[in-house]
């Protein structure tokens, strides 16, 4: 690490990446500053690559830290001072394409720590194999009147329906009030069809646990459950990254942990100030996953029987066109008034 003006020079992945304004707050409950934030992702360095190296990611930047105004950056490209800096060409929901930094190595996620990010949301597919969607995010989602322990009930009783149907499943807090739920799954399928596996899955838990659980899109319809947004695994969706810091005052991390923490896991302690100590006595509860992928031919069964059944497609986010046996998209209280 060497200085250079008011900077800090990291040499990472055989490339120097320069961290300007190094001692700028980012975080105010705790003071952290964006050169703590640097040496955060250097202290994961191995199960964040492990988790997203490879794969587009859609930067939130947070030019004032994680307390000011936000936005999202779609397109990045190589510049004078970095042109090694890799992206590749990805689709909105409407069609519009742009050009994704891809997260290649650890320079590239230091580089846009550089430029306040302060959330990477992750494409479900690798930048070498865009056709293939190979993750399955089940996004466990607060809504309000739900608790934690209600979170964690709800991530119980999808991993017992996932282990019911031979399908290995992997946790993380999602730096916020919710669990993400992974699935690594063989590259054969695509968005439309992991979608299509994850309407499944969400039906077939309602059904199941129906006072705890909802599909329902419409949150007039939703209640005090949890909500299970199926619809973030809809093609060129994006999901918050693996051991990646939230723009939160205290700067709270997407946690990834085993099963067997489920009890007893609490959001609030995960942060950059203590998940590279919990990494380094426990290791990462991740890193047999890319090993083994799963079969998405379990879910897509219990899709078949619901299409044979008559249901209809579940809605889609408004961004996207209309879809094959969709239903109308109008909220059930306005559709009763028309």
């Amino acid at each position: 690490m060497a200085k250079a003006d008011d900077a800090e020079v990291l040499e990472v992945a055989g490339h120097q990446v320069r961290i300007t304004s190094p001692g700028r707050v980012l975080f105010p409950e705790r003071g952290e500053t964006k050169l703590d934030l640097a040496r955060y992702y250097l202290a994961v360095a191995e199960p964040l690559m492990t988790a997203m190296g490879g794969r587009p990611v859609l930067l939130q930047r947070f030019p004032n830290g994680a307390t000011g105004s936000s936005f999202f950056q779609k397109r990045v490209a190589p510049t004078k001072a970095d042109p090694w800096l890799t992206t590749t060409v990805v689709s909105t929901p409407n069609g519009t394409t742009s050009d994704a930094l891809v997260a290649v190595d650890l320079a590239h996620v230091l580089w846009a720590v550089n430029m306040g990010c302060l959330g990477f949301h992750v494409w479900p597919n690798t930048a070498a194999d865009p056709e293939h969607a190979d993750e399955l995010r089940m996004d466990l989602d607060p809504s309000p009147g739900v608790t934690f322990p209600m979170i964690r009930e709800a991530a119980a009783h999808t991993r017992a329906l996932f282990d019911e149907l031979g399908i290995e499943s992997h946790p993380k807090t999602t730096g916020s009030r919710g669990i993400h739920i992974y699935v690594r799954l063989q590259p054969r399928w695509d968005g439309y069809q992991v979608r299509a596996a994850s309407v499944a899955a969400a039906r077939e838990l309602e059904r199941r646990h129906p006072d705890l659980l909802t599909a329902a899109w419409w949150k007039e319809e939703r209640g005090s459950r949890v909500f299970i947004d199926y619809n973030q695994n809809a093609p060129h969706r994006t999901v918050f990254g693996a051991w990646c810091v939230r723009a939160s005052p205290h700067a709270q991390v997407s946690t990834p942990f085993a099963w067997d923490e489920l009890a007893t896991i609490d959001p609030r302690e995960l942060t950059i100030a203590t998940v590279p100590a919990r990494l380094a006595e426990l290791g990462s509860p991740w890193a047999a996953m890319p090993a083994r992928p799963q079969s998405l031919e379990p879910l897509l069964a219990l899709h078949e029987r619901d299409m044979a059944a008559g249901l209809m497609d579940a809605p889609w986010p408004p961004v996207y066109p209309k879809m094959p046996n969709e239903p109308p998209r109008v909220a059930p209280s306005r559709a009763k008034k028309g």
